[in-house]
């Protein structure tokens, strides 16, 4: 196990930094490209978020953009937002924070072009009349390579479908263990607990799942916005409380960025890698998991979702982490401690009290819960690009719950090393697909923008893009 953790430590590590060049590349030609979009263009976001959905033929109302927006805010408001920064912190130092916050600036553009590709290549499922997309999809149909959209399919089925469901399920046990704690005899009586929160995590992602988008994207849309209220809210307290430490907090952030304080013998390079890192395992800006997710809804034009889904990256990084980093770095802590979300839950200890270990507890449960249920989503949809077999599917959904369980009692080293080596794959294929097709969610943002200044709702067919091969949607 433990050669396992090492082995795939010097993968990341070696590999982290193409991949982090990558990401860049890709981030600040888009901005350019788009002229800053994702800054320019946040009003636009915020309406295009609450717009009601089209209708299908038949009259029924689609997936609204906001149910699309909490399918894939679901998946990215989880672990990495709570687990994800305190290891970043305890790795890097402050410093992580800050290149955290700059991916997702720089990274938005990546989104917001990702997630309108998803909307131009969508398709509609025959079986229940629902829209379903992603890059697969954008890859063959754009690229004409189907051999790798089926490499990406393999690589987000393995990577969201089962590892980091075990990277959320791994938080839970962690975090409600700690909660139960002081409830608990001895360590022999904890494994019991363990083992019982694993098969009920297991039974619960079973329900849901097997109920598909629409019951994911019900569930979704009403547990993230709640546990995500509820955790902002602690933290805005925290802030509030100790009002007076914010500007020493940001000084350090930036001091530790750019080298001025070393942590734990971190250099530059290292406190970049490691904040890139866990900023896109958060955010997912670039990946091609959101475009997934971007897909499903019904809406006028392709740039809708692309505004939404770049609204999504602020909210996951710029809110969320941010909360975590300054509940944690407001308590002063030992940059060297590694336990993840513990430390989180010791620092809300300590400014309010114990009561907030359980109550973090139960925050960062359905936070992980509903990630389980966004992740399940993003295997299934890229399955079905390669079968519709119900057998398939059906063995697909038991691996997961089987996933599920087993990432609840495993070793949290491996599964976060695991996370990191499939990421990074799924990432690379997708950022190689959308850079030749960028240019055309450039001519769609054109296209939305004349509509958009003629005074009129932009509404997108697909014979206004000739040049896009292989639509099959928006006639």
């Amino acid at each position: 196990m433990k050669n396992a953790t090492e082995l795939l430590g010097s993968i990341n590590n070696t590999y982290g930094y193409v991949l982090m060049a990558l990401l860049a590349i890709a981030g600040l030609y888009f901005s350019i490209r788009t002229v800053v979009v994702q800054i320019r263009h946040l009003p636009d976001m915020m309406r295009a978020l609450v717009e009601q959905p089209e209708k299908s033929a038949d009259g029924k109302k689609g997936i609204s953009a906001f149910r699309a927006f909490t399918v894939s805010a679901a998946s990215r408001v989880g672990t990495g937002n709570i687990v994800g920064v305190a290891v970043a912190i305890a790795l890097g130092g402050p410093g992580a924070i800050f290149w955290m916050w700059l991916l997702a600036i720089i990274g938005g553009a990546t989104a917001f072009v990702e997630s309108t590709l998803g909307q131009l290549y969508k398709v509609r499922d025959k079986a229940t009349g629902a829209f379903r997309g992603g890059p697969a999809y954008y890859i063959e149909r754009g690229l004409g390579k189907r051999w790798l959209a089926l490499l990406f399919v393999v690589a987000i089925t393995f990577t969201y479908g089962f590892v980091f469901n075990m990277v959320q399920s791994n938080s839970i046990t962690e975090t409600t263990s700690q909660a139960l704690a002081p409830l608990v005899d001895n360590s022999a009586n904890m494994k019991w607990v363990n083992l019982g929160l694993a098969l009920a995590l297991a039974a619960l992602t079973a329900a849901v799942i097997f109920g598909g988008i629409w019951r994911i994207s019900a569930v979704s849309q009403v547990l993230v916005p709640i546990m995500a209220l509820v955790y902002i809210g602690l933290g805005l307290f925290v802030c509030v409380v100790n009002y007076d430490k914010i500007p020493g907090v940001i000084s350090l952030i930036f001091q530790c960025a750019f080298g001025a304080k070393q942590v734990a013998g971190a250099g530059i390079g290292t406190v970049m890698l490691i904040g890139i890192r866990r900023g896109l395992f958060s955010n997912e800006a670039g990946m091609g998991s959101v475009p997934n997710a971007s897909a499903t809804a019904a809406v006028s034009h392709p740039v809708k979702q692309g505004y939404v889904q770049t609204l999504g990256v602020y909210f996951d990084t710029l809110v969320i982490c941010s909360v975590t980093a300054f509940i944690i770095l407001l308590n002063n802590p030992e940059y060297g401690l590694k336990d993840g979300a513990v430390a989180t839950q010791h620092s809300l200890a300590h400014q309010l009290g114990d009561w907030a270990i359980p109550v973090l507890a139960v925050v960062l449960f359905f936070l992980a819960y509903s990630s389980i249920i966004g992740n399940y989503y993003y295997g299934e949809c890229n399955i079905q690009f390669i079968t519709e077999s119900k057998k398939v599917l059906m063995a697909f959904r038991v691996l997961v719950v089987l996933c599920v369980f087993a990432g609840s009692l495993a070793a949290v080293e491996l599964v976060w090393g695991l996370a990191d080596v499939f990421m990074g794959i799924m990432a690379t294929i997708n950022l190689v697909a959308i850079i030749p097709l960028g240019g055309l969610a450039i001519e769609l943002l054109r296209d939305y923008n004349r509509q958009k200044d003629a005074g009129v709702d932009p509404v997108f067919h697909r014979d206004s893009l000739p040049q896009a091969r292989n639509v099959e949607c928006w006639d």
